[in-house]
């Protein structure tokens, strides 16, 4: 039945009839739903229920999204499951102004999820021999200085800057600051390891039962918290002047004169620090390693990979079905976001995209890694736009890298991946997935791949076709909203979905 279902998926029982009690549709705007064959899933025919779920998972998280003033003005949820769209949704408002509502052809800026599409082409110049990714970035870029750290000259790569490893300040400018920033971090990653220990103790002490009240006791908490919380909260990293630039760079050479003179924050390869400047270097590198400009080297890839409605986020053009951005002012009311010119910042937070594209570049990424492992009868399955080995590497986690939107995971190359892994029998297993988030003036996104679980006994010899998983894409027009868990809990709905349709 449709409660035993919610209940195997720990839907909150209090949640769901709460949420079915209510109108929704009068106090949502739903502009625009689009789904693929029969309902909303052509996966299933019970999916409306794991839409319900989602929802439920959306309620809960982001509350005062239905409420426009009071929350998260707009969202963009879209859902693919093994490469077909089978969820692409907007809800509330992409101009609150003017009352113009989400569709799914709405368009935001995507931040951070930037770096993935240039790490595509990153990857694309390697596979065919046009860029090294462990030659000194001096080799493609001779405007950027040569670096000393301490009185000793050190290397640059490419590899060390697509996995945050360069040295390269990010908008913080004082190491002190950053270093503070570093320990407050570790000492909070320390605590919260030393609880998961304690809980561990009193679980073989006490018992399990007393344990997993608490845990849900925990649970409705954290969920309790999570109802009241307004969106959009203080975030420290808005605090730094250069997230507001308001000058137009011509050039990604240009726009190197913001960082390239400041002294290194440690040694290369010695330690972890995100850096959208590093991503700033490495469109240099692009540019100069493809011999094209590099905003035409990434619309040429866009169109290759059908994205025609990922664009540059440039103020000047006429771009439709472009969504406008907004803030919390320090009264806590909603406001439109500041003026900002993106340009210094095209490969690390600079592009505009519908979720529908960010689907088609996720599949076309799973398409690619998972391609080397089906069968190709008669030569029918095409090539991925990259190679299985390439994906593989991007996605493989890199020593000494940390992940602050998941603590499960490391970072790769442009990517966050978690990991496959199981310690004890009947107690928690974690699929391997990859993610990224991304945080801008006035908008708030996440792109999170979880690929099939693939039978290992038959490589190069799978039934089917790939791509096999499931891809979730959130953006939103408000900044500093977490999105990172809600996605990975919707995969996992639509992924659950998917598997008990296998065992029917």
């Amino acid at each position: 039945s449709g409660g035993q279902a919610r209940a195997a998926r720990g839907v909150p029982e209090g949640t769901l009839s709460s949420l079915e009690g209510r109108d929704t549709s009068a106090r949502l705007p739903h502009a625009g739903r689009r789904a693929a064959g029969t309902g909303l899933c052509s996966v299933t025919g019970e999916c409306q229920e794991v839409f319900l779920t989602v929802k439920i998972i959306l309620n809960v998280f982001y509350p005062f999204f239905w409420q426009d003033e009071a929350g998260i003005p707009g969202i963009l949820v879209g859902v693919s499951v093994d490469g077909k769209e089978v969820w692409s949704e907007g809800l509330g408002y992409a101009d609150v102004e003017n009352r113009v509502e989400c569709k799914p052809e709405t368009i935001m800026r995507i931040a951070s999820i930037s770096k993935c599409l240039t790490m595509m082409a990153v990857a694309k110049l390697w596979e065919e021999g046009k860029l090294d990714l462990d030659a000194p970035v001096q080799k493609y870029v001779p405007e950027f200085p040569e670096k000393v750290y301490e009185g000793e000259k050190v290397t640059i790569t490419t590899r060390m800057l697509v996995s945050h490893l360069s040295g390269i300040r990010h908008y913080e400018k004082d190491i002190t600051k950053v270093k503070e920033e570093k320990e407050k971090a570790n000492r909070a990653l320390k605590l919260t390891k030393s609880h998961q220990d304690k809980e561990q103790k009193e679980k073989e002490g006490k018992g399990i039962e007393k344990t997993d009240c608490a845990k849900q006791k925990k649970e409705h908490d954290s969920e309790t918290k999570s109802r009241h919380s307004k969106p959009g909260r203080h975030d420290k990293e808005f605090e730094q002047e250069e997230y507001y630039l308001k000058e137009k760079f011509e050039s990604v050479i240009e726009s190197l004169k913001i960082f390239k003179n400041d002294p290194l924050f440690f040694k290369p390869g010695s330690q972890f620090l995100y850096s959208t400047y590093g991503f700033t270097l490495l469109s240099a590198v692009v540019e100069r390693a493809s011999g094209q400009k590099f905003t035409d080297y990434m619309l040429k890839m866009f169109r290759d990979l059908d994205m025609l409605s990922t664009v540059l986020d440039d103020n000047e053009a006429m771009i439709y079905n472009r969504a406008r951005c907004y803030i919390y002012n320090k009264k806590g009311r909603l406001v439109n976001a500041p003026y900002v010119d993106n340009s210094y910042k095209w490969a690390g937070g600079g592009f505009l995209s519908s979720v529908g594209d960010l689907l088609k570049f996720g599949n076309a990424l799973l398409y690619s890694y998972q391609a080397g492992q089906f069968k190709n009868r008669n030569n029918k399955l095409l090539p991925g736009y990259l190679k299985p080995g390439t994906v593989a590497m991007m996605w493989t986690p890199v020593p000494k890298t940390e992940v602050s939107w998941d603590r499960d995971g490391k970072y790769a190359m442009a990517w966050a991946v978690v990991e496959k892994n199981q310690q004890y029998g009947c107690c928690r297993r974690q699929r391997h997935y990859a993610s990224h988030t991304g945080g801008a003036v006035g908008a708030s996104s996440v792109l999170l791949i979880l690929p099939e679980e693939l039978d290992p006994t038959a490589l190069g010899a799978q039934p089917g076709a790939p791509p096999r998983g499931v891809v979730v894409t959130i953006i939103c027009n408000m900044q500093s909203v977490s999105l990172n868990s809600t996605a990975l809990k919707i995969a996992r709905e639509f992924d659950k979905e998917k598997q008990a349709q296998y065992t029917e």
